[in-house]
C-alpha cells in the first residue's frame, strides 16, 4: 500500500490530532466551474489514491465529481461531474449530489452520498475503476442524511449508519445504523447514538452525524470519526469527535468522546461560505505505522487533512 499523506506532531502539540501544514490541500477553485470543493472522500486506489469529491459550481449547484491522486494531498480532480449508468435500478434521477463518503467492499467501491429525490436521501453507487459509475436504489425515504457503508458484512448483511433528518437545516439528528441483504432493500432500523445534554457534551448537543468510513482496529473494534453541532448565537458550530463501536456487533457503542477531537479554529474552518464548520467525511489509515490521516470539509469551502497516532486516539475516547 502506499504511504497514506502524514506529518509528525508539531513541537509544543498535545492535542489528540493535528491539523496538516499544507491545510487546505484542496482550495475552492481548483476546477474551472468551482465555488467551493469540500466534504470529499479518498479512498487507496492503484498505486495512489481515487476519491470523490463534492464541488459546488457557480450557481452553487451541488454536484460530485471523481478524482485521483499519486500521493493523497496533490488532487486531479475531473472537470464534468459523475455520469451515473444504472445499476440495480432504472431510477436514477437526483435533484443534487453532495456529501459523499467511499467504502471498498469486496471487488468493488460503493459511493454513498446525500441524494436529492423529493428532498435528501442516502444515495448509493458501485465503480470498479472511478470511470464508469453504477447508481442503484436510494437506501431511505427521504429526509436522511450522512450515510456511511461499514467495509465489512456481519452475519452476511450489509451496514449502514445514517441520520434522519428534514428537508432543511436540520435542528435536530442522531446516528441510526440499518442492514441490507444484498445492498437494495434496507432495514432492522437501529438507534445507535443520540446527542448529548447540553451540560455534558454542549459540542454535540445538537445533532450528530456519520463521518468516516470506520476503521476495524484488531482488538479494540470499529473506529469511526463523526460530526457533533452546537447551535451558538453565531448559528451551528460543527466539531469532530469519534467512537468505538463493537467488532461484531455495529449497534453497541463501546466508547464515545464527551470531549471533541478537533474543533474549527484555523482561519481556513472559521471563514468561509459556511464559517466554524469541521466536517470529517474519509480516514486513511495504516495500522502498522500507528497513523490515521483525516479528510475534513472546512468551512464549506475547501478541504483539509488531520493527523493523529491510532493509538493515541483510541485512549484519548476512552479517557473522555
Amino acid at each position: 500500500m502506499k504511504a497514506i499523506p502524514w506529518e509528525d506532531r508539531p513541537a509544543g502539540c498535545n492535542d489528540p490530532m493535528w491539523r496538516s501544514s499544507l491545510n487546505p490541500i484542496i482550495g475552492r477553485y481548483s476546477i474551472p466551474s468551482s465555488n467551493s470543493i469540500f466534504n470529499s472522500a479518498v479512498v487507496p486506489f492503484g498505486d495512489g489514491f481515487a476519491g470523490v469529491f463534492r464541488c459546488d459550481n457557480k450557481r452553487v449547484q451541488m454536484n460530485i465529481f471523481a478524482g485521483f491522486s499519486d500521493d493523497g494531498v496533490n488532487w486531479r480532480i475531473n472537470h464534468e461531474p459523475i455520469k451515473f449508468q444504472a445499476g440495480n435500478t432504472e431510477m436514477i434521477e437526483s435533484d443534487y449530489k453532495y456529501d459523499p463518503r467511499v467504502t471498498k467492499i469486496g471487488d468493488r467501491y460503493w459511493i454513498t452520498w446525500c441524494n436529492g429525490y423529493h428532498g435528501p436521501t442516502i444515495g448509493i453507487a458501485y465503480t470498479y475503476d472511478f470511470k464508469e459509475f453504477f447508481q442503484c436504489e436510494n437506501a431511505f425515504l427521504p429526509f436522511n442524511r450522512n450515510g456511511v457503508l461499514f467495509p465489512a458484512q456481519f452475519n452476511g448483511r450489509y451496514a449502514m449508519l445514517s441520520r434522519p433528518s428534514d428537508n432543511g437545516h436540520t435542528p435536530f439528528g442522531d446516528i441510526y445504523v440499518s442492514f441490507s441483504p444484498d445492498m437494495k432493500y434496507w432495514g432492522e432500523h437501529r438507534c445507535l447514538m443520540k446527542v448529548t445534554p447540553f451540560e455534558e457534551s454542549a459540542w454535540q448537543c445538537t445533532k450528530i452525524g456519520a463521518g468516516s468510513v470506520p476503521i476495524l482496529i484488531p482488538g479494540e473494534g470499529w473506529l469511526m470519526f463523526y460530526h457533533g453541532v452546537i447551535n451558538t448565537c453565531n448559528g451551528f458550530r460543527y466539531s469532530m469527535g469519534a467512537v468505538i463501536l463493537d467488532e461484531n456487533d455495529p449497534t453497541k457503542v463501546l466508547h464515545r468522546t464527551m470531549a471533541y477531537l478537533l474543533a474549527p479554529a484555523a482561519p481556513y474552518e472559521l471563514a468561509g461560505d459556511v464559517p466554524d464548520v469541521v466536517f470529517p467525511c474519509a480516514a486513511l489509515h495504516d495500522l502498522e505505522k500507528d497513523q490515521v490521516t483525516v479528510y475534513y470539509g472546512a468551512a464549506d469551502t475547501v478541504v483539509c487533512m488531520a493527523h493523529g497516532r491510532i493509538s493515541e486516539i483510541i485512549d484519548y475516547i476512552k479517557n473522555n
